[in-house]
């Protein structure tokens, strides 16, 4: 949906101020200062209005707002301290669309109470009814609309409805457990769009693009195997990362109609509700909630934990959007002008500094943690968002679970008027307190830079790319080996722990790797592009870190060519089952892979120490070759040295490492879990081109 420029830096207001008055400072010592005070002035009124903003508004500190229900009386809460009044409407059980036309069933006044606060309770059992609040702020009418803290919707998000959230429990959640998780580093990333799993036929799922698709279990493509959850499970990842499924705009999906169009969902509408074009009846709130704790219930019982993928940096609407027009311009950031910033690319840029936002993205994303037993978070966009509310947000769902993952995207789409000091971009990671951030460093070091798409990478035949990757392998921490001068983006470590760097070489956004390498290798057959393909994630899945992999990548997944996908119907963004016969070895190699990971710590380490400790590069190597070797490491695994080659030269290369004799476990393009596969000494190593090659020693 947005092209993300990973290395956004410009000059900050702050700074600005600093260079003028460094041009003028020596002036002062020879000159009346009098002569300077209108431009001091200047400089000082420019400098505040370009500011980020100061709440100037009396804050809520209740953990009350939104609808408290109960079959004897609901209570309702805004905060809108701006508003001259409120009003609550109420619609029927059968008006959850929206029509301009209608008249509410019933209007009631809203009591302003302490600290901004509008409020009104209504006696009896409003279950099943639907609601909007309309304030009137300077004279004017703003348009009815659910409050940020609406927790269930009729069709495309336009009404709240009033839910009893015990009803929309499936049977057996109150006994939901979630699999075991001993470190962070242990986690594998399955990044899925629903979608994207069940829409294509030879899914054979019957829930076709549902959030029940991924309730079913044995569902086989016509060649016999395994599809949808089970083919995941076959995979051995450990965690679904879903692209988002909160409720978002209908300008992208239209509920009454959900087939009819695509869109990945980074629009949202309302943060606290499920997307209703993924259940099966998009009218009843209801039913969303329901079958969205059915589906991670299905994958908790196969041993799949859920990550959600929140984007709290904007909203879908600006001016329109729920929050504007319950407290008009409070929740986003401004240019001096007056306009919105855009830090998102998207229009807006919210304001995590302030007060009521910051406490709205804590109190939602702990509401996904405790209502839908969500395993963990992937924030879009988060270097958009300051880093003390990046932080709090951490404690606080980690008091919920101390296993729940967070991870986001270390950048922004355009500056901002945060100053860069206060983001949770890359560059802070050793801020951010168990918080991980992608590396695109790693990403881009492996394929090329994701905005030249002729650009190639070490997999693909770029020379100079070897730091990069050393500094991939070590998950971006600290390592005695690394020039971090010859570092493609950073020029030092920006993380504190191995568990804070999110390796990846392909996802959601960009080209597949498969597609992205016919552009940038056009004149190799496909056989060497797919020896490309594979060395790409052997690194990606032999580094230290967190693994990331871009759904159907094991199946050379391709979107016929389109980056940028995120509007394009089904047939491009579709996983083809079919693929899983074709690349049926491709499939095996990844699936080998990941396997080697689970089976051995040693590509897991939990600490910068002990990376520091036990893994070591080899040096003087030819080019397009990086080689290491893991010594001793005796936290439960069975070999006790291992070296990990990475030949990215089109041709083979001879090699000089080690005394003694090696096992050969990962050889090129074969792989056996089970045995060894030859042995070697450790003087008189051959690497076949583009390949991995691990060997070992008991």
């Amino acid at each position: 949906m947005k092209k993300i420029n990973p290395n956004f830096n410009t000059l900050n207001k702050d700074n600005l101020l600093n260079y003028f008055l460094g041009k003028l400072s020596f002036r002062f010592f020879k000159l009346n200062i009098s002569h300077y005070l209108p431009l001091l002035l200047t400089l000082f009124l420019f400098h505040s209005c370009t500011s980020t903003m100061t709440d100037t508004f009396p804050n809520y500190t209740g953990n009350d707002l939104g609808l408290t229900y109960s079959p004897e009386q609901s209570t309702f809460k805004v905060w809108s301290p701006t508003a001259d009044f409120m009003t609550l409407h109420i619609h029927n059980a059968n008006d959850g669309d929206i029509d301009e036309n209608l008249i509410p069933e019933s209007t009631h006044p809203m009591e302003k109470d302490e600290n901004g606060v509008f409020v009104v309770t209504l006696e009896g059992d409003l279950e099943g009814q639907f609601y909007t609040f309309q304030i009137q702020k300077d004279g004017k009418m703003l348009a009815p609309v659910p409050d940020p803290y609406a927790i269930a919707t009729g069709v495309n998000g336009h009404r709240a409805m009033v839910v009893d959230l015990k009803k929309t429990n499936p049977i057996g959640w109150e006994n939901d457990q979630k699999p075991p998780l001993k470190n962070p580093t242990d986690i594998i990333i399955y990044e899925l769009h629903v979608r994207d799993l069940s829409s294509h036929p030879n899914s054979n799922i019957q829930n076709s693009g549902l959030f029940l698709g991924l309730t079913e279990t044995g569902t086989k493509s016509a060649d016999g195997h395994a599809t949808g959850i089970d083919h995941i499970k076959e995979l051995g990842a450990t965690h679904i990362h879903l692209l988002p499924v909160y409720d978002f705009s209908p300008n992208s999906i239209d509920e009454k109609n959900p087939t009819e169009r695509f869109n990945w969902g980074y629009d949202p509408q309302n943060y606290n509700v499920p997307e209703g074009a993924y259940s099966s009846n998009p009218y009843d709130g209801r039913v969303r909630i329901k079958e969205f704790k059915q589906m991670v219930k299905t994958l908790h019982d196969n041993d799949l934990r859920v990550i959600m993928d929140v984007v709290y940096n904007h909203t879908g609407e600006t001016e329109k959007s729920n929050f504007n027009q319950l407290m008009p311009d409070y929740y986003y950031r401004k240019n001096e002008d007056g306009s919105f910033s855009n830090a998102s690319g998207c229009g807006n840029e919210t304001a995590s500094e302030q007060f009521m936002v910051r406490k709205f993205m804590v109190e939602s994303l702990t509401y996904w943690a405790k209502e839908y037993h969500i395993d963990g978070f992937r924030v879009d966009l988060m270097g958009i968002h300051d880093i003390e509310t990046m932080n709090i947000i951490s404690e606080e769902l980690h008091k919920i679970d101390p296993t729940i993952f967070i991870y986001g995207e270390g950048w922004t789409a355009g500056d901002s008027p945060l100053p860069l000091e206060k983001r949770a971009v890359k560059a802070h990671g050793k801020q951010l307190k168990n918080i991980a951030v992608f590396s695109d460093d790693l990403r881009d070091g492996l394929k090329g830079s994701v905005f030249n798409h002729e650009e190639k990478g070490f997999v693909s035949g770029k020379k100079g790319m070897e730091e990069s990757i050393k500094f991939g392998v070590v998950a971006s921490t600290d390592h005695p080996q690394v020039d971090y001068k010859a570092v493609n983006y950073s020029d030092t470590s920006w993380s504190s722990s191995p568990s804070q760097t999110i390796s990846y070489v392909s996802c959601h956004d960009n080209h597949t790797l498969f597609d992205r390498l016919q552009i940038s290798n056009k004149k190799d057959d496909e056989t060497t592009r797919l020896k490309m393909h594979r060395l790409a994630n052997s690194i990606v899945l032999t580094s230290q870190g967190v693994p990331f992999l871009h759904a159907g990548t094991e199946l050379a997944r391709t979107k016929q060519g389109v980056e940028n996908s995120y509007q394009h119907p089904d047939s491009i963004n579709q996983i083809d089952w079919s693929r899983k016969t074709d690349y049926y070895d491709h499939f095996k190699y990844y699936q080998k892979l990941v396997d080697l990971r689970k089976a051995h710590p040693a590509f897991r380490m939990p600490t910068t120490k002990m990376i520091q400790k036990h893994l070591r590069f080899f040096e003087n190597l030819p080019e397009g070759v990086v080689a290491y070797q893991i010594s001793d490491y005796a936290n439960g695994d069975t070999w006790k040295n291992i070296i990990v080659i990475y030949n990215g030269n089109p041709e083979t290369v001879n090699l000089n490492l080690a005394n003694g004799k090696w096992q050969i476990q990962w050889l090129g393009e074969k792989s056996n879990m089970t045995k060894r596969i030859s042995s070697t000494d450790g003087h008189n190593i051959k690497v076949e081109e583009i390949s991995c090659y691990i060997l070992f020693q008991n």
